[in-house]
């Protein structure tokens, strides 16, 4: 999912970077990923955010469970018994 952030301008603004909600500056076009595993592009108008992780929700849930690996920004899925062995996944949703 992306969210939008609007871009404050005012008249007679000829800004050329848009401030992000931590209020770092980003130059017009530019992209980067945030701490909360988002990529951000900044436009003239606003700046949009989509998040970079993907939901396993295709496995067996009585025998495994998800785990978040915010270094990866990614989830992966093991056994519950079994830490160490991995479960199969048939579906993922962003």
């Amino acid at each position: 999912s992306c969210s939008f952030i609007p871009n404050e301008r005012f008249p007679g603004d000829s800004t050329r970077e848009c401030t992000d909600l931590k209020g770092n500056k980003h130059p017009i076009n530019s992209k980067w990923k945030t701490d909360n595993c988002e990529r951000c592009t900044c436009y003239k108008t606003e700046i949009i955010c989509c998040t970079l992780i993907a939901t396993p929700v295709g496995y067996d849930k009585k025998k495994c469970q998800r785990i978040f690996k915010k270094e990866d920004c990614k989830y992966i899925v093991v056994e519950k018994k079994n830490p160490k062995k991995t479960c199969p996944i048939d579906q993922w949703i962003l």
